[in-house]
């Protein structure tokens, strides 16, 4: 009887545990425009976006830019990459922390096995006086199991759970986020790194240019048609440009330590050859919204963390509600090993046990107003994230569009200046123009030159953003936010 009234105290409890105290998470809402306001500035936009979209890997979103050697490099960041390794051991050390929360709804069960022989010093006569003398010593053999289990009467450990299993969801995106990172920051340096060559290839033409001019120029000077501050003017000229390669050549250096750092790699084990042209510009990445907001990584992340803050204020409320343990204890114990495992030194134990805290000096108060406070730092920083996302969408979209018109402008500009450079050669190679005219028409071309380079670059970093901000990383599906 005893045995069956304890298992209906015990089914009893596990029905009362369908309860959990705390709020149930809602997502917090967030102002969601039908579409991005640089998207509406372009008619083609939509038609283009989802042509280059629907080609497209999430996962490889890089090969847009049809470029084998970009292609190599992003491969190795996915396996050497240390910020990727880094937020992968996050994500298995919130995964092992989920297991521990969910350890909690089953039962712990120990079982020991031990012996002890002891005898006492001194012993009592009938009259309780002590006495010189001992007994004789006894042995004790202890085969037992014990067991205990908290019964979650009030949804502690599922909400601790559901806090553990939101934490994951949103180590889950910081991986996604991390991959997407590293593979958009060497799509952004190896662009630097092509840009910088086709600005040294530029350099070096000019050093030649200015080389023969300085030629020209010294040999007017001897027939006397030149005078000495026009060669002083060319060889000014012509150190400049040197000490401007000098520099291009740096940076050039510069970014190809980079990469291999990225690459999971010393400088001295990755060398690129100069290809000195710049990679073809694709077409702008379709975005929607609502189905953007769902699978950015950084946007699920920290609406992941708002579940896990609201679970944790289910979990500071459980504690001002009392614990049930059920615990029970079995096992054998007698003097000799060979009749351990008998019924008549058999002994057992089962019982409840309700704890409840009756005073703590605030101490649970504090620990709801904390996770309370806690949930609402997770929200702001979760509609700060949305905000700035679209603030980074918008800037891009808009980059991608005007730099590109300005890219247009800059080839334009680019040709009329090397048209005039070539008549104020020619002109001044005749003795028809002075050297002033032929220097302003050579700094002209070679600022019109850099500008539309660093224009096709700029232009071109806009795309890596927006592949960025499109969050294309293939994100589970188990893991993104819901669909607003």
């Amino acid at each position: 009887m005893s045995r069956t009234r304890a298992l209906h105290i015990t089914l009893a409890c596990t029905l009362l545990g369908g309860c959990a105290v705390g709020p149930d998470y809602v997502r917090p809402e967030v102002a969601t425009p039908a579409q991005f306001k640089q998207a509406a500035a372009d008619a083609k936009w939509v038609q283009l976006g989802d042509a280059a979209q629907a080609g497209t890997d999430p996962e490889q979103w890089w090969k847009v830019f049809a470029d084998p050697v970009l292609d190599a490099l992003q491969e190795q960041v996915s396996i050497n990459n240390q910020n990727i390794r880094i937020a992968e051991a996050q994500y298995r050390a919130a995964r092992a922390a989920l297991d521990s929360a969910n350890a909690a709804f089953y039962p712990t069960i120990n079982g020991s096995f031990g012996g002890t022989r002891a005898a006492n010093a001194l012993t009592t006569n009938s009259t309780g006086a002590q006495v010189q003398g001992s007994r004789p010593p006894t042995t004790t053999i202890n085969l037992s199991a014990s067991a205990s289990w908290e019964l979650d009467l009030w949804g502690r450990i599922r909400r601790s759970s559901e806090a553990a299993g939101a934490r994951l969801e949103a180590s889950a995106a910081d991986l996604a986020a991390a991959r997407l990172s590293a593979h958009a920051l060497l799509a952004q340096t190896y662009i630097q790194l092509r840009g910088s060559e086709v600005q040294l290839g530029l350099q070096e033409a000019t050093v030649k240019a200015y080389s023969r001019y300085l030629e020209l120029t010294r040999n007017r000077f001897a027939s006397g048609v030149a005078g000495a501050i026009d060669v002083s003017n060319a060889e000014s000229q012509h150190a400049t440009a040197r000490a401007t390669l000098l520099a291009l050549t740096l940076q050039r250096a510069q970014y190809e330590h980079a990469l291999a750092t990225l690459v999971g790699k010393v400088p001295a084990e990755l060398t690129l050859g100069s290809a000195a042209t710049l990679p073809a510009q694709p077409d702008t990445p379709a975005l929607l919204p609502s189905i953007w907001l769902a699978s950015r990584p950084d946007i699920v992340a920290a609406e992941r963390r708002v579940a896990a803050a609201n679970a944790q204020i289910g979990v500071a409320k459980a504690a001002w509600f009392p614990t049930l343990t059920l615990s029970g204890n079995y096992g054998y114990r007698n003097n000799e090993l060979t009749d351990l495992i008998s019924s008549p030194h058999r002994f057992w134990s089962l019982g409840p046990a309700l704890a409840l805290a009756l005073f703590d000096g605030g101490a649970r108060s504090a620990a709801v107003e904390s996770a309370g406070a806690a949930y609402d730092q997770s929200v702001a920083t979760y509609r700060q994230t949305v905000l700035v996302a679209f603030q980074e969408v918008e800037d891009n979209l808009a980059a991608a569009r005007l730099v590109g018109e300005e890219k247009q402008e800059r080839e334009v500009a680019a040709r009329a200046a090397r048209r005039t450079r070539e008549i104020a050669a020619n002109q001044y190679a005749a003795g028809t123009a002075g050297q002033l005219e032929l220097t302003v028409a050579q700094a002209t071309e070679l600022a019109a030159e850099r500008t539309l380079i660093d224009a096709r670059q700029r232009h071109l970093q806009a795309a890596i953003q927006l592949y960025k901000n499109t969050g294309r990383t293939g994100l589970p599906a188990a893991v993104q936010a819901p669909t607003p």
